[in-house]
């Protein structure tokens, strides 16, 4: 577990591809815990990355920094950043996403919505394609809001799924989904203070055709 600061009431580490968010039995708070030699730490999870999604995250080190954390989430003033390695290019070198979602909870997989209807929630993100190779575009990823698999499957619906995202629609790959949590900003829940945390994917497919590219993010 790469763990790239830490204090008294916060903790921002690597999460690696396939392990769950969530305070449960091989979950980030418990992997945490073990890696702090500590089981009985408080660690709280505050904002969540799908299982199969990499990157920058922040967990809480007291239940009051928790409900500060989350209270950010909640307001979006706790902004999160991404970048994803897309199966296809889009049309336009920047945009912003909107779409209803609805999260089918049966089959684990969300899909875009004609109109609102019962538990369809809206879904916003702006993009910015960094670069392009070989059918597929580097972008750059601002979330505004944070619903589940809402970059996965706004991408898919428009015929550009992630790479090595089989759930949405992408080929047969042997890498994780290439979707990476780059970068968080939030304030400091007990200075108050505003913090940037970020860190770029490793060099590995299929960020390794980009590396140029990520080394001037």
């Amino acid at each position: 577990m790469e763990i790239l600061y830490q204090d008294n009431r916060i903790l921002v580490c690597i999460k690696p591809s396939g392990v769950v968010s969530t305070d449960e039995p091989g979950g980030m708070p418990q992997r945490i815990r073990d890696c702090l030699g500590d089981a009985h730490a408080c660690v709280r999870t505050v904002h969540r990355l799908d299982a199969a999604v990499a990157g920058v995250m922040v967990l809480a080190r007291s239940r009051m920094a928790a409900e500060l954390l989350s209270e950010q989430v909640r307001a979006r003033t706790f902004e999160k950043e991404y970048l994803a390695v897309l199966s296809g290019i889009p049309d336009a070198p920047e945009g912003t996403l909107r779409d209803l979602l609805f999260y089918d909870r049966a089959s684990r997989t969300a899909r875009v919505m004609p109109a609102p209807g019962p538990d369809v929630k809206e879904a916003v993100l702006d993009y910015r394609v960094l670069g392009t190779a070989d059918g597929c575009a580097l972008v750059h990823i601002r979330l505004h809001t944070g619903r589940t698999h809402q970059i996965r499957v706004q991408f898919a619906s428009r015929g550009m799924p992630l790479a090595g995202d089989r759930k949405y629609g992408a080929a047969e790959t042997d890498f994780p989904i290439a979707l990476w949590s780059y970068r968080v900003r939030f304030f400091h829940p007990q200075t108050g203070l505003a913090a940037e945390f970020s860190h770029l994917p490793p060099e590995i497919a299929p960020w390794r055709r980009f590396q140029t590219i990520l080394q001037e993010v």
